[in-house]
């Protein structure tokens, strides 16, 4: 299976304020897109993983951490699967590339936090294929400060 990508980007300031970019960054395979708004730091979403969908995060505002896991199988997985986390903020210009076969789990790191996510999949299909998991299955989200 495909391992998960980052694609480092650039943060460029001056007296007229700060650009963000992603100039490495290609969209093939992009269907759509959408942003997750958090309010606070206490609400948890996930896991929800896709078995054929593609996944692409990016932190517009605040602070995320990404929990990512690797489903070995979809209708009863093992317990004993070990996320990675990843951590994004506005402060570093960077993307997630999470390919097909992955749950997923965030939790703001900061109030009113935004994350901007695009989708390798039109929203019909990625409907048909939605598997999700309660969000202590695989990782203690109360260990994450």
């Amino acid at each position: 299976m495909a391992a998960v990508k980052i694609v480092e980007g650039e943060i460029f300031r001056d007296a007229r304020g700060r650009i963000s970019s992603l100039n490495d960054f290609r969209f093939p395979g992009v269907e759509r897109f959408y942003f997750i708004h958090h309010p606070d730091i206490t609400i948890i979403r996930g896991w929800h993983g896709h078995r054929f969908e593609k996944k692409w995060f990016y932190c517009v505002k605040g602070a995320f951490t990404l929990g990512l896991v690797e489903i070995d199988d979809w209708e009863t997985p093992s317990r004993g699967l070990r996320p990675e986390l990843y951590h994004l903020s506005e402060q570093k210009s960077e993307i997630i590339c999470v390919p097909e076969g992955y749950a997923n789990c965030i939790r703001a790191e900061q109030p009113d936090s935004v994350l901007l996510v695009f989708s390798g999949k039109i929203l019909s299909e990625a409907q048909a294929d939605s598997w999700r998991y309660p969000a202590d299955y695989w990782f203690d989200w109360s260990a994450v400060k």
